[in-house]
């Protein structure tokens, strides 16, 4: 027999696994990769470099590093181009889906289905008989309450 406390602890640990293992489905599902979550320091650091020398927020920061103004900072900053590579969510992702259908229809064993009709009958109802419906004791109530 399990104690409460074993108990308790069993449905925290349960609980723990199923909250971090829907963090990861989500995570992954963002596209975001463990890579990218320890490279967040460098992210800090270079928008810190980019608020000091260039006086750029947070959203210029990210636009000129993901958005609009990317190309034409990496042609303008190309001293920061190894900075740049250690930025995350820099990786490129691919599906791909390939579904191949062959239909072959060459088969002459299977060409010609013949269908045969049968008019005899092979079915045969026989009443129930049981005891029980002769001695009456499978009676509906008579009187309803």
């Amino acid at each position: 027999m399990l104690t409460k406390v074993e108990i308790i602890t069993f449905v925290l640990v349960n609980k723990l696994f199923s909250i971090a293992l829907s963090f990861i489905i989500l995570m992954q599902s963002f596209g975001i990769r463990i890579n990218d979550i320890t490279q967040i320091d460098e992210f800090i650091e270079h928008a810190q470099f980019h608020s000091e020398q260039y006086g750029d927020n947070v959203f210029v920061f990210i636009s000129k590093h993901y958005g609009k103004l990317k190309l034409n900072h990496d042609k303008e900053h190309q001293e920061e181009k190894e900075d740049h590579e250690q930025l995350p969510f820099h990786h490129q992702s691919h599906a791909s889906l390939v579904l191949a259908l062959v239909l072959n229809t060459d088969k002459p064993e299977l060409s010609i289905v013949e269908f045969s009709e049968s008019n005899t009958h092979k079915f045969y109802y026989q009443a129930a008989s049981s005891s029980l419906h002769s001695e009456g004791l499978l009676q509906p109530p008579r009187l309803s309450a």
